[in-house]
């Protein structure tokens, strides 16, 4: 590997390219930030995805904006409908070339409209703002090195896919198939823009994510003349939210947390609805099964007190990213091919998930941090790094040159997937 911490004049030139375009990647991250598009907020992001398509059109690659098949969300009142979020953006280029790679990004926010929407400048190069790192930073360093890229000499060697998505804060429930799609036509590595730590750190392993809400029906009473005549999805919510967290330290590396609890209402009425909402995290699938087999029992318990029926929606929607041989050879080499810009790589295994879990899950080895340097992500303290725009456009530039003229070999990492 130790010739990729070398530079050829491929590498040196699409490096200077890839400076050049600075101001450019920071001014649309901007521009792409000032336009709220938080999970649930259709209008916010059917208004940046033609935006965003406009931006890659200057690719020699085919574009689509599709939109996106409804999921099932559970409502404040237990009732299950469908939601329709934005669409997803897809980039073709180049499908017969010898090596083939899927690019992936998110340009949906955690922030609703009206809760964080202002751009603030904190120091020299340190910015605040909504998705300036998570992930709209990471979409505009994404298209410099390809801008660069094809500019050069490689670029007929290698091809990609591109599946941009609107709901990745919340599992990718519409754009999943897509995902799976994409990275089953032929991709030997994968390459997702999340940002990295603020150090430069970036994700090794990740464990696996779900998401569940469970919705518990009683019957109504009033509380004062006929307290017994109730039966109280609240208080079978609470032994069960004592039961979900008490999970924790029971299996090695499960993770539970209660997220919030709807239902109730006025003192003197027995609440004959509430609805759990959790999440939990697990290192591999012997723990994902572990965690929901628990999460089951529990369920059981809560509706076999008298009165109390339910049902529970979800699951483990994210497998298990570990590491193994396919995805070690990959850090290596990236690793490798930072020393040329003279970065020491970290890769540090996390509870986190994103899209890096799903191109695992189709069979695909990956990088999931090749975003910008940032912290603080999912409050209003988001901050992103200036000066790591170009750094880590130039690292992803330099991959994408050195897989396609073969100095890392993607068909081989490709091969060591179990």
């Amino acid at each position: 590997m130790d010739r990729l911490s070398q530079m050829n004049a491929a590498d040196v030139e699409v490096c200077t390219r890839v400076a050049e375009l600075e101001q450019t990647m920071l001014e649309r991250t901007l521009e792409w930030a000032r336009i709220n598009t938080g999970s649930w907020n259709r209008a916010g992001l059917e208004k940046l995805a033609p935006i965003l398509a406009d931006a890659f059109g200057g690719l020699d690659a085919d574009v689509s904006v599709d939109p996106s098949p409804s999921f099932d969300v559970v409502g404040r009142t237990g009732q299950v409908d469908p939601f329709e979020t934005g669409p997803v953006l897809q980039v073709c280029a180049r499908p017969d070339a010898p090596v083939q790679v899927i690019m992936t990004g998110h340009y949906d926010t955690v922030f609703p409209p009206g809760t964080f929407e202002d751009i603030v400048t904190v120091d020299a190069g340190r910015l605040n703002g909504p998705g300036l790192a998570d992930m709209k930073g990471g979409i505009s360093v994404m298209l410099g090195a390809l801008q660069a890229f094809e500019a050069g000499p490689l670029k007929q060697r290698l091809g990609y896919r591109i599946v941009l998505t609107p709901d990745e804060e919340i599992g990718n429930f519409a754009s999943g198939a897509a995902l799976t799609a994409a990275a089953t036509s032929g991709a030997m590595v994968g390459m997702t823009y999340e940002p990295c730590m603020d150090n430069g750190a970036m994700s090794g392993g990740r464990k696996g994510s779900a998401v569940f809400d469970i919705v518990l029906k009683g019957r109504s009473a009033h509380a004062g003349r006929a307290k017994e005549d109730g039966r109280s999805a609240v208080e079978a919510a609470a032994a069960l939210v004592v039961g979900l967290e008490g999970l924790n330290g029971q299996f090695d590396g499960v993770s539970v947390n209660v997220g919030s609890i709807d239902g109730g209402g006025a003192v003197n009425i027995v609440p004959d609805l509430a609805i759990v909402r959790f999440g939990a995290r697990a290192p591999d699938q012997v723990a994902a099964d572990w965690a929901t087999a628990q999460i089951r029992a529990l369920f059981d318990a809560a509706i076999d007190r008298p009165g109390i029926s339910g049902h529970v929606h979800g699951g483990f929607y994210r497998p298990p990213k570990p590491r193994n041989g396919a995805q070690q050879a990959l850090f290596d080499a990236v690793s490798e091919t930072g020393r040329a810009l003279g970065l020491t790589l970290e890769f540090v295994d996390t509870g986190g998930v994103c899209e890096g879990n799903n191109i695992f899950a189709a069979g695909v080895p990956n990088i999931d941090t090749l975003g910008v340097m940032g912290g603080r992500i999912h409050s209003d303290e988001e901050y992103v790094l200036v000066p790591s725009f170009v750094e880590r456009a130039q690292l992803s530039a330099l991959l994408l040159n050195r897989f396609a003229d073969g100095r890392i070999d993607a068909a081989a990492i490709k091969a060591m997937m179990p």
